[in-house]
C-alpha cells in the first residue's frame, strides 16, 4: 500500500480496531450502499447484474463502489468509482467515493482533494462528512473532524458518523460527551455502538472497563485485545484515530503502521470481510485518479527518502532561482484557493540553476491532467514534470 500506512494482518486480512465501528455484515442495509433491507454482498451482486446489462449505469456503479467499500475491497471500490466518474464527470458522488477509498486505506491527505472536488460539484458535508471527518481525525485535526461528523448526522451515513464522532470526542478527552453521543446507538442495541463504547472507555483511561465492554460485545475477545488496549494511551491523536477506526497501529519505533496481530481473533468487520462472491472484472481494470500523499512522517525522514527519489510524475506550479521564494508563492496559491489545495503539500526540486515548485506525485498522466484542469479553473497554471533518479525533491520548507 502507498504511503506510511499498512493494514493489520492476522493470517487472512483481519483488523483489530476496525471492528470497533463496523460489525459483521448486518441483515439490514448499513449506511449508503443500498436503500433496501439486504447485506452488502447481496447488494453488490445486484449492482453487478445491473452493470453487466448496462456498463454505463451510473447509479449502479456508485452504489457498487459503496458496497465494495463495505466489504473491505478498496481496489474494487476504486474501480467502480473510476468508471462512474468516466460516465458522469460532473457528479460529486464518484469523487466522494474515491475520497472514502483513500480514507479507508489510511491516506488522509490524499483523500482531502477528492472531498474538495466533490464539494465544488455540489456535495454537502452531510454527504461525505463521515469520511472526511475521519481524514481530519487521522491528521490530528479533531475539531474539524467533529464538525464534519456532526454535519453528517443528517446524511446517509448518520450511524457511522455518530460512532466516529464519539471516538473523536474520546480522543479529545471528552468521555462524558462521547458516551452521550453513543446513546442512540446503544439504545437500539447497535453492535457497532457497543464496540465503539468499549473503545471510548479505552481511549479515556479505563482499560478494565473497556475489557468488560469488549467481552459483552465480543465474548472472549478481551484477553487477546489487551496488548492493543494497553498501547492506546501512548499514541498521538492521529494514531489513536487510525487504530480504533481502521485497525492500523504504529509499529514500535517506526512511523509506519504495522502490527503483529497473529494472536488476535478476527472480528469479521464488514469492511474487511472476505468476499463471499467474486467481484466483477470491471472493478479490477479501473483505478481512480489519486494524488499520492500520506500521513507525514517526521520531516527529517521525509527529506532522506526524497533525496533518493525514484522517477515520479509531478505538476510544476512555478520555478525560481531563489528556492526560498517558492514558499511564499505556494502560500499565496493556497490562500486564494483553500478548498482546492486542502491537504495538498508543496515540494521543491532543486536544479543547478533553478528550483521547481511541485505538487504530487501522481499515479499517471491522466491523474495529473485531471488535477491540472482543476487548477486551470482557478487560474493556476500547471505542467507535468518527471524527476530523474538524481533529482533532489524535498518537502517545501526544508529547502
Amino acid at each position: 500500500m502507498r504511503g506510511t500506512m499498512h493494514l493489520l494482518r492476522a493470517g487472512a486480512l483481519a483488523a483489530v480496531a476496525a471492528g470497533a465501528l463496523v460489525a459483521a455484515v448486518p441483515a439490514a442495509a448499513q449506511g449508503s450502499y443500498s436503500p433496501y433491507n439486504e447485506t452488502a454482498t447481496a447488494a453488490l451482486a445486484r449492482y453487478v447484474r445491473a452493470i453487466t446489462a448496462d456498463p454505463r449505469d451510473f447509479a449502479s456503479l456508485v452504489a457498487a463502489g459503496r458496497a465494495a467499500l463495505e466489504l473491505g475491497d478498496a481496489q474494487a471500490a476504486a474501480g467502480f468509482f473510476a468508471r462512474a466518474d468516466e460516465v458522469n464527470p460532473r457528479s460529486w458522488q464518484p469523487q466522494a467515493g474515491m475520497g472514502a477509498v483513500s480514507v479507508g486505506s489510511g491516506e488522509a491527505q490524499a483523500a482531502l482533494p477528492y472531498f474538495a472536488r466533490a464539494q465544488q460539484l455540489g456535495a454537502t458535508v452531510a454527504n461525505f462528512g463521515a469520511d472526511r471527518g475521519l481524514a481530519y481525525d487521522l491528521l490530528g485535526r479533531l475539531g474539524e473532524a467533529q464538525a464534519d461528523y456532526r454535519a453528517a448526522l443528517t446524511g446517509p451515513d448518520k450511524d457511522l458518523a455518530r460512532a466516529r464522532l464519539a471516538l473523536s470526542m474520546a480522543i479529545s478527552g471528552n468521555r462524558a460527551g462521547a458516551l452521550e453521543t453513543l446513546g442512540p446507538l446503544v439504545a437500539k442495541r447497535d453492535p457497532a455502538g457497543a464496540r465503539a463504547r468499549a473503545f471510548v472507555l479505552a481511549l479515556t483511561g479505563d482499560p478494565s472497563g473497556a475489557r468488560v465492554a469488549i467481552d459483552i460485545a465480543m465474548p472472549g475477545s478481551s484477553s487477546s485485545l489487551a496488548p492493543f488496549l494497553s498501547r492506546l494511551s501512548g499514541l498521538s491523536a492521529g494514531q489513536k484515530a487510525a487504530a480504533v477506526n481502521l485497525g492500523m497501529f504504529p509499529d514500535a519505533g517506526e512511523q509506519n503502521y504495522a502490527y503483529a496481530a497473529s494472536n488476535l481473533p478476527p472480528m469479521a468487520p464488514a469492511r474487511v470481510l472476505q468476499q463471499a462472491a467474486p467481484l466483477p472484472q470491471i472493478a479490477q481494470q479501473a483505478t481512480p485518479p489519486m494524488v499520492s500523499a500520506s500521513i507525514p512522517a517526521p520531516r527529517t525522514s521525509s527529506v532522506q527518502k526524497s533525496s533518493a527519489a525514484a522517477r515520479k510524475l509531478w505538476l510544476e506550479l512555478g520555478s525560481s532561482a531563489n528556492s526560498e521564494a517558492l514558499n511564499s508563492q505556494f502560500a499565496k496559491m493556497r490562500s486564494r484557493n483553500e478548498d482546492l489545495f486542502d491537504g495538498i503539500h508543496g515540494y521543491v526540486a532543486r536544479g543547478s540553476d533553478r528550483s521547481r515548485l511541485l505538487i504530487g506525485p501522481f499515479r499517471n498522466a491522466s491523474d495529473a491532467d485531471t488535477f491540472a484542469a482543476d487548477l486551470e479553473s482557478v487560474n493556476v497554471n500547471a505542467k507535468k514534470w518527471s524527476n530523474s533518479d538524481s533529482d533532489l525533491v524535498v518537502p517545501l520548507g526544508t529547502n
